[in-house]
Order: structure tokens, then sequence, then C-alpha cells
């Protein structure tokens, strides 16, 4: 029985990726008589932020060597989540795209 241990990429045969998560917010200041947003006292700080909404938001896992993205979604990372399970969202996405 073959044990992979390795997650390859279809397009090239290359075993290293990325995990990558983009997400996209909107940061919103209320603007208030005293001062640039009810957390910020003296300036603007951009983490002092009154009201953070996600817009939008893409997860795909990337292969270092050829740069071709495999679009997947992963709610929780957790130990039980194997090569094998990888590599099938790999082979998934390839199959869509290609």
């Amino acid at each position: 029985m073959d044990h992979n241990t390795h997650v390859v990429c279809p397009v090239c045969s290359a075993n290293h990726f990325t995990l990558k998560y983009q997400a996209t917010y909107e940061y919103s200041y209320s603007i208030d008589g005293n001062a640039p947003g009810v957390n910020n006292t003296n300036e603007l700080l951009p983490y002092m932020y009154d009201k953070r909404e996600q817009k939008d938001a893409n997860q795909y896992i990337e292969c270092t060597n050829c740069g071709t993205n495999y679009p997947c979604y992963f709610d929780k990372w957790t130990e039980g989540i194997t090569t094998q399970m990888i590599q099938e969202a790999i082979a998934s996405a390839y199959m869509v795209r290609f």
C-alpha cells in the first residue's frame, strides 16, 4: 500500500505549497466632536476602528514552484486534515480548472 507523505502539484509535480487566505475588510471610524472615531482620542490609529466588516474572502493552495493556485475552503485547521485530503482538494480544483 502506497502511503504518500507529500502533496504533489498536478501541473509541475513539485511538492511545496502555501495555503493562502486573502480577505478584504472595510474599517469604519465614527466621527464625533472630540476625536476621529470613538476609539481614538488624539490621532486616527488604523487598528482603533469602531467597526470592521469582512467584504470578501478567498482561500487557495498555491504551488510555490509553478505558482498554480488551487481554490479550496478550510473552515478549521485540525490535526485531522491529512495530506490525502489536501491532495484530493488540489485534484478536485485541478479537474475543474483544466
